[in-house]
């Protein structure tokens, strides 16, 4: 029984590198859970917002969406395209609740390889310019704490 667990273990390890790719939810366990939680709340006092109800207001136009995928955590999370679109619309999925605008549609791979070509310069001024724009439209934007 320890031998079959630990071969699975090593399976599930060597998956990616075998040419597999993970789950959106496995994929969230491993690259975003540390910092964004199992329940998606974040850490807003360590300037992690929470993506609760309010994760989809970034979806509703190009640059919010280009946004997302220059979030630090994503960019440089070494995941495909195709994982990436995987991985967000899962959490639009999971967590964006009513926040996501009317019509949005679901992230793709060519989306995301063109969106993460884009550069965005400092991405905490662009996160914050985005917001304000969204705030200014009357959506609802997580607090983002960041210095």
């Amino acid at each position: 029984m320890i031998v079959r667990s630990a071969l699975a273990v090593l399976l599930l390890a060597c998956a990616p590198a075998l040419g597999a790719e993970r789950s959106a939810p496995v994929n969230y366990v491993l690259r975003c859970l540390g910092c964004h939680l199992q329940d998606g709340t974040g850490l807003p006092a360590a300037g992690i917002p929470d993506f609760v109800g309010m994760v989809g207001v970034f979806t509703g136009n190009e640059e919010a969406r280009r946004y997302l995928l220059h979030v630090p955590g994503v960019i440089n999370s070494g995941l495909s395209d195709n994982e990436t679109a995987a991985l967000l619309n899962y959490i639009m999925d999971t967590y964006a609740g009513d926040s996501m605008p009317d019509g949005v549609e679901p992230f793709t791979a060519e989306e995301v390889g063109v969106l993460k070509a884009q550069d965005v310069g400092n991405v905490v001024a662009y996160r914050r310019r985005i917001a304000a724009a969204l705030e200014a439209e009357g959506y609802v934007v997580a607090d983002y704490p960041w210095p």
